[in-house]
């Protein structure tokens, strides 16, 4: 198998295979240096997460290779059984004594000792979709009866599921990605406007209509008012990416990860790396991420239908968003929206589900005429 894998015929992209496996150690190591100070309190196992994150990356890694080996085009034939079984995972999140409630959010669903989390499943399910619905109806996307409310229809549906968990951060970037796909697809722009005129609405909407939205956006607007509440994690993540200046404090000496950034193993993994690695760690890791979306983006070009182009550019887009929601969080230029960022933070089924995507990004190379 591996030799078939890495043959000079129809090889993957090697460049985009070391950039995901470079983020990946990265990852792992700001997971331990990021959370053994709180799990060596929490369980007395310093090496707690660490453990857990290499297990999901081995799972992932396997998960990846068997991805790269499936040809994409096989994606078309299970294109609606995938999606089928994504929105029945939807909904069953949402039964009572199926689904988990987190942090306030029905969005798992305990598998043993472990949990996975259907939205994430969504997200890849519904861009595989996507990408087949898109490249056999792209003559039609211009029409908005059908092509693109047909496209509208899946999206929210997916989106107003996730809602009810609530989870608004992972329905912005499936919306988000899913958008991108179908203005590449040729929709036109007047659809988005109107599109868009509802969206600001419905967005508004959701916000004011739960309060702990609402003092999300307030604390984002003025964190210091509220500094010990609300506006806690975000003066706690930018008191962590000031003192790292342009080296760091050096890895594993951050002093906000003695129980003030709360778990910053997760969703401000960056602010860690901020302040441990400095200005210059920070921005080596937004340069993996940028060069990342790059071979991605160029395999999507260089793919020989339309149907890789689209599915290559889903993947690229859900990614390149999620990384964008997440920096914009730990700096502070939009409310905290609880997005990991792919790769890095510690996670289950969102680093599976990213490493599976990463698989089928790389068959695409496989495939593309680079």
């Amino acid at each position: 198998m591996f030799r078939q894998l890495f043959s000079s015929k129809n090889k993957p992209d090697y460049a985009l295979l070391g950039i995901i496996f470079l983020l990946l150690l990265i990852g792992i190591v700001m997971v331990y240096s990021s959370s053994y100070v709180w799990t060596d309190y929490k369980f007395d196992d310093p090496y707690f997460y660490l453990k857990r994150q290499l297990l999901f990356s081995a799972v992932g890694i396997i998960g990846m290779f068997v991805f790269m080996m499936i040809p994409y085009s096989t994606w078309k034939k299970y294109s609606s059984v995938i999606l089928l079984v994504c929105f029945i995972l939807l909904l069953a999140v949402l039964i009572p004594g199926i689904g988990m409630i987190r942090g306030g959010a029905r969005s798992w669903i305990g598998v043993g000792a472990f949990s996975i989390q259907p939205a994430e499943f969504m997200k890849l399910g519904l861009i595989i979709y996507l990408a087949v619905f898109l490249s056999s109806r792209q003559k039609y996307i211009t029409s908005f009866k059908k092509g693109f409310f047909p496209s509208l229809i899946l999206v929210f549906t997916a989106f107003g599921l996730i809602m009810l968990q609530p989870d608004l951060g992972t329905g912005i970037v499936l919306v988000g990605t899913c958008m991108v796909m179908i203005y590449a697809a040729g929709a036109r722009l007047l659809h988005f406007l109107g599109l868009g005129l509802i969206g600001l609405a419905g967005f508004i909407l959701l916000i004011v209509s739960a309060p702990y939205r609402l003092s999300r956006v307030t604390a984002f607007i003025n964190p210091w008012e509220d500094p010990l509440g609300d506006g806690f994690q975000i003066i706690q993540s930018l008191y962590a990416i000031g003192p790292g200046g342009l080296m760091g404090l050096g890895l594993g000496d951050s002093i906000q990860k003695y129980f003030y950034l709360p778990e910053p193993q997760t969703d401000f993994i960056f602010s860690i790396i901020g302040e441990e690695l400095g200005f210059l760690g920070g921005t080596f890791v937004l340069v993996l991420f940028a060069l990342l979306f790059w071979r991605g983006i160029k395999a999507g070009l260089e793919a020989p239908d339309a149907h890789g182009k689209f599915l290559a550019l889903g993947i690229v887009s859900m990614l390149s968003i999620q990384v964008m929601i997440n920096i914009s969080v730990v700096i502070g230029l939009i409310p905290v929206t609880g997005i990991t960022l792919p790769f890095l933070s510690y996670g289950g089924s969102s680093l599976v589900l990213t490493l599976c995507s990463a698989g089928i990004l790389l068959n695409i190379s496989r495939h593309a005429r680079m």
